[in-house]
């Protein structure tokens, strides 16, 4: 299990902004590329975003799926990776003075990810999650109107 801190010098409703806008997901998730809207009102229970994650020559269509929110300081989301399985990505946006302590607990809930889990894997994943923190960190503590990139952005989902 990869259960990793951070302080955010924001606070937990700017972070939560960040959060809660589908379009900048592949900004702070490690990996993610080609992500769009799926179905649903992102950060609302049930919404989903459809995307790509490469890891060297190969490319997983996941969907992830929020299976708890509670603005501004809940949100837990369930990775699908289909074959390899699922995760559950569970932040909480904790008040620390004028800023967050955000803890992100992740690890495998189903499938064969669950199975192949070892000490190994949670050495990659902590390493994975520290990154995916840091990228959370800068982005919310950037200027409130950064010039943004699309690479890795949300785009509508097209029928």
């Amino acid at each position: 299990m990869a259960v990793r801190h951070r302080l955010i010098k924001k606070s937990p409703e700017d972070v939560w902004k960040v959060l809660s806008d589908a379009e900048r997901y592949g900004d702070w998730v490690v990996g993610t590329s080609r992500a769009e809207s799926d179905e649903g009102s992102w950060p609302e229970v049930g919404a989903s975003l459809r995307y790509e994650i490469r890891i060297g020559p190969l490319t997983l269509h996941n969907q992830t799926v929020v299976r708890r929110s509670e603005p501004p300081a809940v949100l837990e989301l369930e990775a699908n990776s289909g074959p390899l399985g699922t995760a559950r990505i569970a932040m909480e946006l904790r008040p620390w003075g004028e800023q967050t302590l955000i803890i992100l607990d992740e690890h495998p809930l189903r499938g064969a990810g669950g199975a192949l889990h070892n000490g190994l894997l949670d050495t990659v994943q902590h390493v994975r999650s520290r990154a995916m923190l840091a990228r959370l960190a800068r982005l919310c503590e950037e200027d409130e109107s950064p010039a943004r990139g699309t690479a890795g952005r949300p785009r509508p989902h097209t029928a």
